[in-house]
């Protein structure tokens, strides 16, 4: 029986901002900060190339207790024994995605809007990825920013829980937490960071000060 993941801290690897550390060592150094979560997540890669990244991903995490999840390619997600994958509205079906992934591999959902949000199966669904709370360069084709009340509103017409994404920083996690979402979903505040240990401790302190 599968369960949600500690989505507190869930970091997505952006492989070009993460390039002058790169994504094994930046993941393996915001995990020791405190991120729960590490999504692989590279657009420009094929199937082979987010396999072979993926499994380096998971012998660098394992034993640390973090959850691995691949972006979009179902196939590099099973072929990599991630432990989860997470698809967005343009990707394919949600109940297509959990047939292909098996009952026990964790499925995570992007919505943007409390109606999709509203929509989510959770026989089918773990988490959703719900925003995007603000504008981000890290995803150029995302909708609309929807702020910490259309955050709100999200989490609220959810049946599962919900990881916050779209710009955030550590200076943002109280407000996140205060939406109802269960953690805080981030890229640039950890990856191209000089020191990413350093700044997901930043963001494990946040989160811990306001979840004790």
């Amino acid at each position: 029986m599968r369960c949600c993941p500690d989505l507190s801290l869930y970091l997505v690897l952006d492989p070009g901002l993460c390039a002058g550390v790169g994504v094994i060592a930046t993941a393996r150094a915001a995990v020791a900060g405190g991120a729960t979560v590490v999504q692989l997540r590279d657009k420009a890669a094929d199937t082979e190339r987010m396999i072979e990244t993926g499994r380096m991903l998971k012998a660098a995490l394992a034993g640390t207790g973090a959850v691995l999840i691949v972006n979009d390619d179902v196939e590099a997600a099973i072929a990599i024994g991630a432990d989860g994958l997470h698809i967005g509205q343009g990707d394919m079906a949600v109940a297509e995605a959990r047939a292909r992934i098996g009952a026990t591999m964790v499925l995570g959902f992007s919505v943007e809007t409390p109606a999709l949000a509203a929509s989510v199966d959770p026989a089918l669904v773990d988490y959703i990825g719900a925003g995007p709370v603000f504008a981000t360069p890290s995803k150029p084709d995302h909708k609309a920013p929807v702020g910490f009340d259309g955050l709100a509103a999200q989490v609220a017409a959810s049946p599962v829980p919900a990881v916050a994404i779209g710009g955030l920083k550590a200076e943002h996690v109280a407000q996140v937490l205060k939406a109802g979402a269960q953690g805080v979903a981030v890229v640039s505040a950890i990856c191209g960071q000089p020191d990413p240990k350093a700044a997901a401790r930043a963001l494990r302190d946040r989160i811990d000060a306001l979840t004790v």
